[in-house]
C-alpha cells in the first residue's frame, strides 16, 4: 500500500516536490534544447539548495520594476497596460540568461485604482508617471487596542476593520455586523444585497474582477513562456515573518515599536496565533504553482531596527516556527533579508541543515559564509546601489570575489540583494558572465 503524504518525512516530501519542479506538469518546451536547458538550470539550483556541488554557481536576477525601463516604457505604462508589460517581460527574459524566471513582479494599477487601494501610491495614482517605484503609505491599519479583536477572529477583523481601512471599496463592511457567528448569515447577505452601499461595492468588485482577470492572464502567459523557453520558477508560495505581518501591514513601524514596550504579551500572543495560518498559506502557494520555493521578504528584523534581545524575543521564535512548518511540508523557504543581519547569523543558523536559502543584501557575505556555510545555502550581496553607480568591470570583479569565497564547496547562489528599478543593463550581463566564467566547479 502506497504511503500517504502525511507519512512522508520532510526529506521525502521535498524530493517529491523537487521531482515535480524538475518535470513541470503541462509544460510543452519550445524545443528539446529548451527542455534540456530547463532541467540543467533546475538541477543547478536544487544542488545549491541541498548544499551539494553543482556544475556551476547558479545565478538569479529578480526583475522588479526594471523590466519596464529596460524595455523603454515608464512604470505607469507597465502597470496599466498588460500587453505592454508582457512585451517588456519577454524582452527581459530574452536578454538575461539567468537560471530562473518567475514573471513580472508588479500589481495592476487599474485594479488597485478601481478598489481605491490606500496602502500604496504609484505612478499614475499619487505619483508622477516617471517615478521608479510604488511608495508604501504607512498607517496603523490595526489600532493599538484591537489585538483582542484580531486574536478572537482574524477573518472577521480583516473583513470589517482592515479591508475598509486599506481599500476604499470595502468601506461598507465597516458598518456591517460581525461575521463571527454563522447563524442567520444567508438573511444578512440578502439584506446587504439591497443596501445601496453594498450594491455599489458589488459593481466595483465586478469591474475590478474583470481587470484582474486580464492582468492575471498576462502574468500566466509570461510565466508559461518562461517555462517553455527553459527557465524554472523561483517562487511558488509567499509568506511574511509573523512579526513583519504586523509591523508592515497592520501596526506600522511606529505602532509595532510601541507595542514591544507597552503590550509585549499581547503582541506575542498574536504572533503565535497567526503562525499556523501563515504556514498553510505558504504551502498552498507551492501546491498550486508546482514550485517548492516560498519567497519571504524580510524587513523589520534587521540590526538597525531592533536589538538582539528584541530579535530573540519578538522576531525569531515565531519566524523559526514558520520556517520549520514550511520545511516540514517539503518546501524551501527563500528569505530575502533587507538591510543587515550581521548580529543575527548565529541565531538563524538554528535550522535543519540544507533546508532554507538566505538571500542577503547588506550583511557581510564572507562572515555569513563562515557562520552559515555549513548549514544553509546563501546568496545575494549585489545591491541596487552598486548596479546603478558602478561599472560592469567593478560588478564583475565583485561577483568573482563572491563566487571565490562564498561559492566554495557549493551552497551559494549569485543574486541581487533586492529587486531593482533602474541600472545599466551591462551590469546585469556582467553578473551572468561572472557566474558562467568564474562559477564553474
Amino acid at each position: 500500500m502506497a504511503k500517504q503524504w502525511s507519512e512522508f518525512t520532510r526529506e521525502e516530501k521535498r524530493e517529491e516536490r523537487f521531482k515535480r519542479w524538475l518535470s513541470p506538469a503541462g509544460v510543452n518546451f519550445n524545443s528539446p534544447e529548451a527542455g534540456k536547458k530547463y532541467r540543467a538550470k533546475a538541477t543547478r539550483l536544487m544542488k545549491a539548495i541541498k548544499m551539494e556541488v553543482p556544475d556551476r554557481v547558479p545565478v538569479t536576477i529578480p526583475s522588479g520594476t526594471y523590466v519596464a525601463y529596460h524595455a523603454g516604457i515608464d512604470l505607469k505604462t507597465a502597470m496599466y497596460n498588460p500587453e505592454e508589460l508582457k512585451k517588456a517581460w519577454l524582452k527581459f527574459l530574452q536578454d538575461f540568461d539567468q537560471d530562473a524566471a518567475d514573471g513580472p513582479g508588479m500589481f495592476s494599477g487599474m485594479v488597485n485604482e478601481t478598489l481605491d487601494y490606500k496602502v500604496y501610491k504609484w505612478p499614475g495614482h499619487g505619483l508622477s508617471d516617471d517615478r521608479t517605484l510604488p511608495q508604501f503609505v504607512e498607517e496603523e491599519y490595526m489600532k493599538a487596542d484591537e489585538y483582542d479583536l484580531f486574536i478572537k477572529d482574524h477573518f472577521d477583523f480583516g473583513l470589517r476593520y482592515f479591508l475598509p481601512r486599506a481599500w476604499g471599496a470595502f468601506e461598507p463592511f465597516a458598518a456591517a455586523p460581525s461575521f463571527t457567528g454563522w447563524q442567520g448569515l444567508p438573511m444578512r447577505l440578502l439584506a446587504m444585497s439591497n443596501d445601496p452601499a453594498f450594491q455599489k461595492f458589488f459593481k466595483t468588485i465586478q469591474k475590478a474582477g474583470r481587470e484582474y482577470a486580464k492582468w492575471q492572464q498576462t502574468i500566466i502567459e509570461c510565466r508559461k513562456t518562461a517555462r517553455e523557453a527553459g527557465f524554472p520558477a523561483w517562487s511558488g508560495g509567499v509568506a511574511l515573518a509573523p512579526f513583519d505581518t504586523f509591523a508592515d501591514m497592520l501596526r506600522g513601524t511606529r505602532g509595532i515599536a510601541m507595542d514591544m514596550f507597552r503590550q509585549p504579551e499581547k503582541l506575542l500572543e498574536a504572533l503565535e496565533m497567526i503562525t499556523p495560518y501563515s504556514i498553510k498559506s505558504a504551502v498552498a502557494g507551492t501546491d498550486a504553482s508546482g514550485c517548492p520555493m516560498v519567497f519571504i521578504p524580510m524587513h523589520k528584523g534587521d540590526d538597525s531596527f531592533m536589538s538582539l534581545k528584541q530579535f530573540e524575543k519578538f522576531y525569531w521564535p515565531t519566524f523559526r516556527k514558520l520556517l520549520l512548518g514550511i520545511v516540514d511540508e517539503g518546501c524551501v523557504p527563500v528569505m530575502v533579508i533587507d538591510g543587515c543581519y550581521n548580529t543575527r547569523l548565529e541565531i538563524i543558523k538554528d535550522l535543519p541543515r540544507a533546508s532554507v536559502v538566505w538571500i542577503l543584501e547588506q550583511t557581510d557575505m564572507f562572515k555569513a559564509k563562515k557562520i552559515l556555510g555549513d548549514s544553509a545555502c546563501i546568496g545575494g550581496n549585489i545591491t541596487a546601489a552598486q548596479l546603478l553607480t558602478q561599472t560592469p568591470q567593478a560588478i564583475k570583479e565583485r561577483c568573482r570575489k563572491l563566487i571565490e569565497v562564498c561559492g566554495e564547496n557549493g551552497g551559494y547562489i549569485l543574486s541581487l540583494g533586492s529587486s531593482i528599478d533602474r541600472c545599466n543593463p551591462a551590469n546585469l550581463q556582467a553578473i551572468i558572465e561572472a557566474a558562467k566564467e568564474y562559477g564553474v566547479y
